[in-house]
């Protein structure tokens, strides 16, 4: 006598869910710690290019200068704040602080609005005094 195979339950997936923010903080949070450690290789990059010796390191700043160069860096300075952020949020959560349905709602849009902002205000520094033009 053999016992039938019953199919294995299905784990719910984005088209079963409905979308809310918490779940997009999350995606984001996962996607913008992957980005820091593309960024991580940058300055890696950066580090050898200095090593590298005077012809290596102008190339190396010219390239992080380009349009691509800096649309990566504000990308990565955007990734950097929210990051931060998120990382504080959750550590509230760990608390037991936050948890309410818009409590959360709310902490996520002001994790969103806080990279915004930080990393507007980093980069109009940065261009201000002098920075990469």
């Amino acid at each position: 006598m053999t016992t039938p195979v019953r199919e294995r339950p299905l784990s719910p997936h984005l088209q079963v869910w409905r979308w809310h923010l918490t779940m997009l903080t999350s995606i984001l949070h996962r996607a913008s710690g992957m980005a820091l450690y593309a960024g991580a290789i940058l300055v890696a990059g950066w580090a050898l290019a200095l090593g590298a010796g005077p012809d290596a390191y102008p190339a190396y700043m010219d390239l992080l200068a380009s349009p691509l160069g800096r649309l990566v860096l504000v990308g990565l300075t955007l990734s950097l704040f929210y990051h931060l952020a998120n990382g504080i949020r959750h550590l509230f959560w760990d608390a037991g602080l936050g948890l309410s349905v818009t409590t959360s709602t709310q902490s996520g849009i002001m994790a969103m609005a806080f990279s915004v902002v930080a990393t507007v205000i980093v980069w109009a520094i940065g261009l201000g005094q002098g920075g990469p033009q």
